[in-house]
């Protein structure tokens, strides 16, 4: 595995901005995503994959052709192109800690920010190799351009040694995953005969994700009434004000900051407004898709209080489907996790098992019939200035995938 081509990959994709913007309207939300699809799909090219396609909403698909004479299972690679629109990507400027000695790291670009080790335990996983983190100004996209630069890396391995055994192989490259949408614009007809995909999605090294949260996005609108201040005596009602009402009413003990493991929770994110019309957009998030009912209905049961307290404001709460747990979608193929299993311990690992509080595009694409587990990248802390990945684990996942097409191509 050649790693310094692998993390000149990295380094050139995370340089390109591509933040998903969920109010655009347009697929793909933002134009860097298409400039990275773009990179993609002639990067693809150049390495003799023949077949690649770019759809205009910047979605790339190819496929690997096998090296077996015989009829043996199509398995996909999925990653997306995107990061999470929570912190900028503008500008990033990513910093390569060669040798990492196991202590704590300041980001120089904001010397506020440091990654600590007694906050980051994983680092100490990582003494000797090479981290990869932010200059503390800018997320640094790891999620999910790690799982790329893993991607590409094993199919250019694959393809320079031909005598690895390996059946047909789908690459897909997706856009607006963090927000949602990263399987609206894939074309799953092309996916009709494959047994099985992996999203190279989920953090550190040797994770076998199985289950993902069910998710729900809820949008809480506080319609008020507005005038003059100098005459509002009476008349104005604050929509901004009795929105912050609605969100300290959230019990404290369903937020992300409480909770862990197996439990879901409640989580406004964004709020934007005035005093006539105020609003929020809460995610809801839980392993057990009837409990999300449970946290709309309290949603509801707060805006009716409200609204009995304040009788001349409006409150509306709309929820709209988001994805669903991969865990019962999973059963349909148990060779996808079980050669999973087995790619790991090729390579004289351990396999974590692990249900991943989040979602990927494999929660929708094994709802739409394909079983898609998601399997490290790399990636650590995601979404955050305290971002990093690390260039041993990336070139682990690249290997993965290597081990995974041959397991695949033994099986009829």
């Amino acid at each position: 595995m050649n790693s310094a081509r692998l993390l000149e990959r990295f380094l050139r994709y995370v340089k390109i901005e591509t933040t998903a913007d969920e109010l655009s309207g347009t697929s793909p939300s933002s134009p860097g995503q298409l400039n990275l699809s773009k990179v993609l799909y002639n990067e693809l090219l150049e390495l003799g994959v023949k077949n690649a396609t770019l759809s205009p909403q910047g979605v790339v698909f190819a496929t690997v052709p096998p090296t077996v004479a015989y009829h043996t299972p199509t398995i996909a690679f999925f990653a997306h192109v995107d990061t999470s629109p929570e912190y900028s990507a503008h500008n990033v400027n990513p910093i390569v800690h060669t040798n990492y000695d196991g202590s704590d790291i300041v980001l120089p670009g904001d010397p506020s920010k440091v990654l600590k080790v007694s906050e980051q335990p994983a680092l100490k996983d990582n003494i000797g190799h090479s981290v990869i983190t932010t200059d503390g100004t800018t997320l640094l996209g790891a999620d999910d351009k790690s799982g790329i630069a893993a991607i590409m890396t094993a199919v250019e391995h694959l393809l320079e040694n031909p005598e690895i055994p390996r059946g047909p192989i789908q690459i897909c490259f997706t856009v607006d995953e963090e927000i949602g949408h990263g399987t609206d614009a894939i074309d799953m007809s092309k996916f009709k005969d494959t047994a099985c995909g992996y999203t190279l999605d989920s953090e550190g090294a040797c994770r076998i994700d199985s289950e993902t949260f069910s998710a729900d996005l809820a949008i809480v609108t506080v319609h008020g009434v507005n005038t003059h201040p100098s005459v509002g005596k009476g008349i104005l009602t604050n929509a901004t004000k009795i929105l912050s009402e609605f969100l300290t009413l959230l019990p404290p003990e369903m937020s992300p900051e409480q909770t862990a493991d197996r439990i879901g929770f409640i989580h406004p994110y964004s709020i934007t407004g005035s005093v006539a019309e105020s609003s929020c957009r809460i995610i809801l998030r839980d392993f057990e898709t009837t409990r999300l009912t449970e946290y709309a209905e309290l949603l509801e049961k707060i805006g009716e209080a409200l609204m009995e307290k304040h009788p001349t404001c409006r409150i509306e709460v709309k929820t709209q489907k988001q994805y669903r747990n991969m865990r019962d979608g999973l059963v349909k193929e148990p060779r996808a996790i079980a050669n999973a299993i087995k790619a790991v311990e090729a390579l004289d690992r351990e396999p974590i098992m692990s249900v991943i509080r989040g979602g990927t595009d494999g929660s929708l694409l094994t709802e739409l019939g394909l079983p898609t587990p998601n399997l490290s990248s790399g990636q650590h802390n995601p979404h955050s200035p305290l971002e990093w990945t690390s260039l041993e684990e990336m070139e682990l996942a690249a290997k993965t995938i290597v081990e995974l097409a041959k397991l695949w191509s033994h099986e009829e």
